[in-house]
């Protein structure tokens, strides 16, 4: 892809964090009826909260880059972060070219905890929409911006409950939240490899990595993009098997382990064009937690890249699958292992 003028202000916030504690809980895994135990810690994850953060980003508009509801939406983030103190938060400005010539404003978010611990895992999720409703029936629908409550939304709002559960207790690990932006802005016309048409905003932020040049690149990344669809169901997306097997496998165990193996399918899905390929190329072997095999259409869910991608098609129940699947992962993490 092509960049033009590119312009980099980066704004350094730091805040200190408090502590939790734990307790022991059980589940039953629907599929088997085994029961389970786990460890939930304190502060711990929020469908609700996360449903939350998803509605008022839609309540801004669709958050297409230049649009005033991406700046609202920017904000919003970036308080949000500084609330549930965050030691780091790193604003990262930019305008990138598009496929069809436009010049895009982007911001990518990066918020860190534990900046000290020099091993690091990286979340991240897209929070423009898309600017265009390629797959509504009617020609004036097809020209107008996407809500994005699932695509753009959802993994915003489970990282930012992720977020507050930090403030809450410590991950032994040094974790940073990536919030990238101009994501959706990809062509899909025409027969040609159009890849890097997309995830502008993360081939922006790999050429322009916000870390110190001695400090090793995270270990790996987890990308959270559509996981809030109704009655979602999760199989592995096939670039994140070739590129992160043993983590794709060790996402989908603890899902299996918190009774969610009837949400996260332990079997192949589709190949899909996201943040992660790029990750992954920059040496962050990363596994997109996506939806690629739903049962009505075969691909993605229903909803995608229509008017349909509202509220009312947003379940909590995947939010919760999805949320505390992550952060379990997360906090077995050690700083040394």
């Amino acid at each position: 892809m092509k960049f033009s003028r590119i312009l980099l202000s980066l704004s350094l916030i730091s805040i200190m964090l408090s502590c939790g504690g734990n307790r022991v809980a059980e589940a039953e895994s629907e599929s088997t009826g085994e029961k389970l135990s786990y460890i939930h810690r304190r502060g711990n994850f929020s469908a609700d909260s996360a449903y939350a953060h998803i509605e008022r980003q839609v309540s801004f508009g669709p958050r297409v880059p230049g649009s005033e509801g991406h700046k609202a939406c920017r904000e919003y983030i970036i308080e949000t972060l500084r609330k549930y103190a965050a030691d780091t938060i790193i604003v990262q400005d930019a305008e990138v070219e598009a496929f069809n010539g436009t010049v895009l404003p982007i911001t990518n978010i990066l918020a860190g905890f534990n900046p000290e611990v020099k091993r690091r895992v990286l979340l991240v999720a897209h929070w423009d929409t898309r600017p265009w409703a390629d797959l509504e029936n009617s020609r004036e629908l097809r020209d107008q911006p996407i809500p994005g409550a699932n695509d753009g939304g959802s993994g915003v709002g489970v990282l930012l409950e992720i977020a507050r559960n930090f403030q809450l207790r410590d991950p032994e690990v040094g974790v940073d939240l990536l919030f990238v932006d101009a994501e959706d802005y990809g062509n899909t016309e025409g027969f040609a490899d159009n890849t890097d048409t997309w995830c502008l905003g993360t081939q922006y932020w790999v050429k322009h990595m916000p870390y110190p040049k001695d400090a090793p690149k995270p270990v790996y990344g987890i990308l959270l993009d559509m996981v809030g669809g109704k009655n979602a169901r999760f199989h592995k997306e096939m670039f994140s098997n070739q590129n992160a097997p043993n983590l794709t496998n060790r996402i989908w165990a603890e899902a299996a382990r918190l009774g969610y193996d009837n949400i996260f399918i332990s079997s192949p899905g589709g190949a899909v064009t996201d943040d992660h390929i790029f990750l992954s190329r920059a040496g962050i072997p990363t596994t997109d937690i996506i939806e690629t095999l739903n049962e009505t259409t075969g691909t993605f869910p229903p909803t995608w890249h229509t008017h349909s991608d509202n509220l009312e098609n947003i379940d909590k129940k995947s939010l919760e699958a999805v949320g505390r699947t992550v952060l379990n992962v997360i906090y077995k993490e050690e700083a040394d292992s």
